[in-house]
């Protein structure tokens, strides 16, 4: 079992959760579409080439973000992912993956 952690604009975090969702992300045992999140700030100054769905180039954006976990199973993660991705507003978003011991 490994553990998603992402931060994302409140805006889309529904979206992207669902996106995770669809594919298998956020079970626990008989248990679907699980996960935890929080508020937070975060900041970002897109640079040139950067094409920024938020934001200005050269200028410093801070925004209200949730910081969103949820477990997966390793056989999906290629695809957990991708679609984190494609769902996901910013160009390269900020994510880490874990794995979870069962003790």
């Amino acid at each position: 079992m490994l553990k998603l952690t992402f931060y994302v604009p409140l805006d889309y975090k529904d979206i992207v959760k669902d996106a995770l969702f669809e594919v298998g992300a956020g079970k626990i045992g008989a248990n679907d579409r699980c996960s935890f999140e929080v508020l937070g700030s975060g900041q970002f100054r897109p640079l040139i080439g950067a094409n920024p769905s938020i934001g200005k180039i050269g200028s410093i954006e801070k925004i209200i973000e949730a910081r969103v976990e949820m477990v997966f199973d390793d056989t999906i993660m290629e695809e957990v992912i991708s679609v984190l991705k494609r769902s996901h507003p910013y160009e390269t978003p900020a994510f880490d993956i874990m794995r979870c011991m069962d003790l």
